[in-house]
């Protein structure tokens, strides 16, 4: 199995694949036209920023197994039409959320006590204490935009303060203890602060603009440690100027390239630039929100653990030969009814259950204090998926390893149904007990719901 790597990362990613048995070759240098004359000799890529994969580089992929970003969002890549080619896309979101969330606090607070302006006045000679009175995030009202990894690590480090912490998400039931999720108008009627935490996508793109602002109640500070591409700059500029907006902490433009690792696409500086460059309340910082020493380590440690995973190299870091250790905790129930939506808001009105429409997802840790998921759902009294079962129910386990239990299972003489199916939260397999009971094993990523 050969793997190119197009961006350098940490050491570790290289021995640890190398050791478990993968070829790997590096390319730093290629122009992406050389790189697709040889991509067909590779099953595999790791890389971070250094260009878009689009429909030319996949179709001269031919033998493409998996693509691996060391990083948190996949848009540099064409997703639909490399799953169409059953390509496994990879990607590291829970591998600097801390960073980013240290990373837009610190931005929040620096704008709260004027912190960037006040240290440079002093250093010029100036001692102006008044002009530099600040403000105290205690009493505040937060929102946050896009609440996965990265929102919820942002919110997390708020806990210390007294505000209030609200969230909005195109997902349901994605509110924790840390942050209440509510409509996007909530947010614009309480918000003292914003703070921008979503992938690039149709929905997300130019979102914050004037018609965006104009909707929040109170003049309000902006983090943007997301995507520079989901704001338009200068409307907020425009709302900087009429104080709208109070101050703006900018980890991303939307001048960036795709590489983020260059700022403009033209010679000519955009007109909205240079007049956030000299703005004493705007904090500008070149793309590093998930930046630091400790964040490379993880994502890399991130991206070789879902490498391994996704070939089923990881056994020899599953707690199994001990006691074999197979199945690991109940993953859902499932059971057929004649009209689901009914029964789950009976659920929800007479026992209380957190629903949404795919029934509830319930929520506990293991012994390692790892937040762990199972799932109560009913189906339609004429689904196929419990096929070819006939019963009226259908049991989910979460296993640790799905593809080394499968081939014990295989050996041992149980009845596997179909192929592994891998979708972002997780593997799922399939197979029979002796009374013709369908059973689903699944090896779950939690963190994909959160």
């Amino acid at each position: 199995m050969k793997i190119l790597h197009l961006d350098k990362n940490h050491p570790l990613l290289l021995e640890q694949l190398a050791k478990a048995g993968f070829t790997n070759e590096e390319d730093y240098n290629s122009t992406k036209p050389e790189i697709e004359k040889k991509i067909s000799n590779y099953q595999g890529i790791v890389i971070r920023s250094r260009f878009n994969i689009d429909k030319t580089f996949l179709d001269a992929a031919k033998n493409l197994k998996f693509i691996a970003r060391v990083g948190a969002g996949l848009e540099s890549i064409d997703i639909d039409y490399a799953k169409n080619k059953g390509i496994h896309l990879i990607a590291a979101p829970e591998g600097n959320s801390n960073a980013v969330g240290e990373h837009a606090l610190g931005m929040l607070l620096s704008l709260f006590n004027n912190l960037n302006k006040a240290n440079q006045e002093v250093k010029n000679g100036l001692w102006n204490r008044e002009a530099n009175r600040g403000n105290e995030l205690d009493g505040k009202t937060v929102g946050i935009i896009g609440y996965g990894n990265m929102g919820k690590a942002f919110a997390k480090k708020l806990r210390g303060f007294d505000v209030e912490i609200l969230c909005y998400d195109i997902l349901e039931q994605v509110g924790d203890e840390n942050a209440k999720q509510v409509p996007l108008e909530e947010i614009q009627k309480k918000a003292n602060v914003l703070s921008l935490h979503t992938p690039w996508t149709p929905l997300t793109d130019k979102m914050v603009n004037t018609k965006f602002i104009e909707r929040f109640k109170n003049p309000f500070w902006f983090i943007n440690t997301a995507r520079g591409k989901s704001v338009v700059t200068k409307d907020v500029v425009t709302a900087l100027h009429s104080g709208k907006i109070l101050g703006a902490g900018l980890d991303v433009l939307e001048y960036e390239k795709l590489s983020f690792e260059s700022l403009f696409t033209e010679n000519n500086l955009p007109d909205a630039l240079p007049q956030l460059m000299q703005m004493d309340n705007v904090l500008l910082s070149p793309h590093i929100a998930g930046w630091t020493v400790e964040s490379k380590e993880k994502l890399a440690q991130v991206i070789v653990d879902n490498i391994l995973g996704f070939y089923g190299k990881k056994e020899k870091n599953v707690k199994i030969p001990a006691k074999e250790q197979r199945v690991t905790g109940l993953g859902g129930f499932f059971f057929k009814t004649k009209n689901p939506t009914e029964i789950i808001s009976w659920y929800k009105k007479h026992l209380g259950l957190n629903t949404d429409a795919y029934g509830c997802t319930f929520w506990w840790k293991d012994k390692e204090g790892n937040n762990c998921s199972t799932q109560w759902s009913p189906f339609a009294e004429d689904t196929s998926y419990f096929d070819p079962s006939e019963k009226q129910f259908m049991q989910n386990f979460r296993v640790e390893n799905l593809v080394v239990l499968l081939e014990k299972l295989k050996k041992e003489g149980v009845t596997i149904l179909g192929k592994i199916e891998e979708f972002e939260y997780g593997k799922f397999g399939w197979i029979l007990d002796p009374e013709g009971n369908k059973i689903e094993l699944w090896q779950p990523i939690d963190s994909a719901f959160l």
